[in-house]
């Protein structure tokens, strides 16, 4: 079941209040319906449809939510994280600063720093000049700060500054 088969199995009313009844310790249809104060017949046909789509489980001592129907939902819907670097340690220090391709915040650890900064510098082309406005721009779609990345890249030697014209070293 994935995110939009799941939100449509609980966009009917009906549907809503008899699975919360359910995820509130109601096991039968006389259970669910005293407690929501839905017709029997609205009931049943929102169990069967709760039970098909795989949100509710019938046994024999009645209805239970489905506990991981959520969680699987919502892991079948997420993308496959592609890696930010081919190192896996340094791959694990990127992805706990980068999300979604912005700079969430700045490591503290200068080995971690220095990782970030050599992933970032990638955004500008070996040799090529660039002004520092343009150097601005590129860094501000990281992160709002891009005085402090580029003061960092400088700092690193990542990128040359002359004449407030900056070059990528390496």
């Amino acid at each position: 079941m994935n995110t939009d088969q799941l939100c449509g199995l609980l966009a009917e009313p009906s549907r809503l209040r008899t699975y919360s009844a359910i995820v509130l310790g109601a096991t039968t249809p006389e259970q669910v319906a005293g407690s929501t104060g839905l017709d029997a017949p609205v009931v049943v046909k929102a169990l069967q449809r709760l039970t098909k789509g795989g949100l509710i489980e019938a046994s024999r001592d009645g209805f239970t939510a489905a506990e991981g129907a959520f969680k699987d939902a919502v892991r079948e819907s997420r993308p496959e994280r592609v890696p930010l670097d081919e190192d896996p340690a340094r791959d694990n220090v990127l992805k706990s600063f980068i999300r979604d391709g912005r700079l969430t915040h700045f490591p503290t650890f200068p080995d971690k720093y220095q990782v970030v900064l050599e992933h970032l510098v990638e955004t500008f082309e070996v040799g090529r000049a660039y002004p520092e406005a343009e150097v601005n721009e590129l860094l501000n779609r990281w992160h709002p700060d891009h005085a402090a990345l580029r003061r960092g890249l400088v700092d690193a030697r990542l990128l040359h500054r002359e004449n407030s014209i900056y070059t990528r070293t390496r």
